[in-house]
């Protein structure tokens, strides 16, 4: 079913608004709640190395706006704006980035880039969601906000370390002990 552009536009909109609210609220898993439906799904590859894939509002609660989004895990300082959004029937592209706290001697954020595309099912909410982003620049990111003193030691712990993990061990499949340089 075809829903009007300004319906499409408005929850896009709503998400965008969403973000900020979580950013101020410090939590992140209402917005399942608040903005998918109950059968909806999620995906998104971690560059292969950790792929999340939730069938339904609870497990998108659970892991995208839980696990890898409220800040309880180290994330305090960080913030998700929506940059770009672009509405093509009930197709949304989103354009966020991954904004760590401070900022470079340059005034420049500490960012990386991401994309979403997400399908509206109506009723104000969205039915599946795919999210890209370069995983390998998110964890150089990470270095140079540990470098800057800014990477929170929890977030090192319990995401950046294991996912670098993940990064070389998944590229390192294949690979016979001696070709390892």
């Amino acid at each position: 079913m075809t829903y009007p552009r300004e319906e499409v536009m408005a929850a896009a909109e709503r998400l965008k608004q969403a973000f900020v609210e979580a950013e101020q609220r410090n939590t992140w898993s209402w917005i399942a709640d608040e903005l998918y439906h109950e059968d909806a799904t999620y995906y998104c590859p971690y560059g292969g190395c950790m792929p999340v894939f939730a069938r339904n509002r609870d497990e998108i609660r659970a892991t995208h706006y839980g696990r890898d989004m409220d800040v309880g895990s180290g994330w305090t300082g960080w913030s998700f704006p929506i940059t770009h959004i672009s509405v093509d029937g009930d197709q949304i592209v989103t354009r966020w980035v991954n904004r760590g706290p401070g900022q470079r001697p340059d005034g420049s954020y500490y960012e990386t880039e991401g994309v979403s595309f997400i399908t509206y099912g109506g009723n104000g909410k969205f039915s599946s969601q795919y999210d890209l982003f370069d995983i390998g620049h998110q964890m150089k990111l990470c270095d140079e906000l540990k470098e800057a003193g800014l990477l929170d030691p929890t977030l090192e712990a319990e995401w950046v370390k294991p996912m670098k993990r993940r990064i070389i061990d998944s590229q390192e499949q294949g690979i016979s002990p001696a070709e390892k340089v």
